[in-house]
């Protein structure tokens, strides 16, 4: 059982169903479902970083059961190049908690990972631009 208090126009996605609450709102889940609030949701055009589309296709694999191996595939393609460009060991170990939920089947677990790596990501390329 989880129970989620959701603020006024807030969003949550449900098994892919978008709802949005009307005043502040209480929800009590009583079976496993995906659910992700919609701060934690990615529309496909922010996925314009190497960690950003890891993050999007593990969300589409949490949300799309139907369509969760060609989501895998892609985790594993995107993970598989992100790793060779990052050499910082917190990033690395980062990639490695990832890929050991994905490898599991606990996307939310995984995404919390990428949310790591999408806040590494914006560290170096800030650093960069500077």
């Amino acid at each position: 059982m989880l129970k989620i208090t959701l603020r006024n126009d807030e969003k949550l996605v449900i098994n892919g169903a978008v709802l949005r609450s009307v005043g502040r709102t209480e929800l009590v889940i009583e079976n496993d479902v995906a659910l992700l609030r919609g701060r934690e949701v990615m529309a496909p055009e922010e996925a314009n970083t190497p960690a950003r589309r890891l993050y999007f296709a593990c969300m589409m694999a949490y949300l799309d059961p139907e369509g969760r191996d060609a989501h895998r595939d892609s985790i594993l393609t995107l993970l598989a190049d992100l790793m060779g460009a990052l050499e910082a060991p917190e990033a690395r170990a980062l990639c490695v908690a990832f890929a050991h939920h994905v490898g599991l089947s606990d996307y939310y677990r995984a995404l919390t990972d990428c949310r790591g790596l999408i806040d590494y990501e914006t560290g170096v390329l800030s650093a960069l631009a500077a």
